[in-house]
């Protein structure tokens, strides 16, 4: 007679950590992809993010409850029908897993998502349960970053916002009629867009958590374009539903049926520089540089494709443009443009040299852009 050899607790972590690596918390890398991580924690390099909170950048600890799921997303390794392994944490296990590697220094927050096992609401319970084990028992006060599954209900989404610095509801796809090419299961009003504007209803009574909302897309697996997605994140930014978006390249996974062409990788990045221009910028989405298919371009940055589309809007004079004109020329970003407006305070920018004290380095691409009045 076989006996089931149940995984130790180092096989479950590389198992779910891996398992969660499809879930987007960060635009940074994995530890294992250019981080750093001290100790015998090597082996967990994928498991660890370097994740930006505020001002700091933290090692986050990501992972899965549970990689057993009732859904059947067509482009998730740990859909239904899958044939992988499943394995699931106990709340109290994973809690102290998670605290043991906060003493030593390891980590300093946590990211943790599941899969939809038996069913959301379950699933959302011990989610919850692990946040609580870890705040109330072990004390621990970090960064944690919960994700709030689909069919979740309103009492479950109260207790995330209370326990938690940021949560997040993955859209996957910009509209209903998207996300149907690709999770067929899921309802977008009702499960996604309908949570996410409860969210929104609770920080208007004050509950809201520290680091915000966020959500996912996955980029090119449901046919959408980058308008699509820029125009569905611009209308939640708009309504104050959400304080940022996260973008996953579509790549097939061994074993799904999903077989689409998979975009290449500086779509993803586009896609960040695009989002920074309307969240910091003062760019809408009707002033973006989108192709004929509603596509950015991938050979230069949106903000400098629009400045070659808007000639008129140049040259911008240093000594005399607002910081709204300043920060739409290519090469200035935010700090620089700061540090040019106090420049003038106290006197006038009259040679390169000058520019280049305040940030803008020489070959930079603003120099065609602007003149010294």
């Amino acid at each position: 007679m076989l006996v089931k050899k149940e995984m130790d607790i180092s096989q479950k972590i590389l198992f779910l950590g891996q398992a969660a690596r499809f879930d987007v918390c960060t635009s940074s890398q994995a530890a294992g992809e250019g981080g750093s991580v001290r100790g015998n924690l090597s082996s967990f390099y994928s498991c660890i993010y370097q994740a930006k909170v505020g001002k700091e950048t933290i090692p986050l600890f990501k992972v899965l409850l549970s990689n057993a799921c009732v859904k059947n997303c067509l482009y998730c390794a740990n859909r239904i029908s899958a044939s992988i392994k499943r394995v699931s944490f106990k709340p109290q296990e994973l809690a102290q897993v998670f605290f043991n590697l906060f003493q030593k220094g390891y980590v300093k927050g946590l990211f943790l998502s599941s899969g939809v096992f038996k069913d959301s609401l379950s699933a959302m319970d011990k989610m919850i349960e692990t946040v609580e084990i870890l705040r109330f028992k072990y004390g621990f006060q970090g960064y944690i970053h919960l994700k709030i599954l689909p069919g979740s209900e309103l009492s479950q989404i109260e207790r995330a916002v209370e326990i938690a610095d940021r949560v997040s509801i993955n859209l996957e796809a910009p509209s209903g009629k998207h996300l149907q090419k690709i999770a067929p299961q899921k309802n977008y009003f009702e499960e996604l867009i309908y949570k996410l504007y409860l969210l929104r209803k609770l920080a208007e009574k004050g509950k809201s958590p520290p680091s915000g909302v966020t959500t996912q897309f996955v980029v090119g697996a449901a046919g959408e374009s980058d308008k699509d997605i820029l125009t569905a994140l611009s209308t939640l930014y708009k309504r104050k539903v959400l304080r940022r978006g996260y973008f996953s390249a579509y790549r097939p996974v061994k074993g799904t049926p999903l077989n689409t062409i998979p975009p290449p990788l500086m779509r993803e990045k586009r896609l960040y520089q695009a989002d920074y221009l309307l969240r910091f910028y003062g760019f809408a989405v009707k002033d973006l540089p989108f192709d004929p298919f509603g596509n950015l371009p991938l050979r230069k940055d949106p903000k400098e494709a629009w400045a070659e589309k808007n000639l008129h809007f140049f040259p911008v004079d240093l000594n005399k443009a607002t910081y709204e004109e300043l920060i739409k020329v290519p090469g200035i970003g935010i700090l620089t443009a700061r540090r040019i407006i106090a420049f003038r305070r106290e006197g006038r920018i009259k040679e390169k040299s000058q520019l280049f004290k305040l940030g803008v380095k020489a070959g930079n691409k603003a120099l065609k852009y602007v003149t010294f009045g």
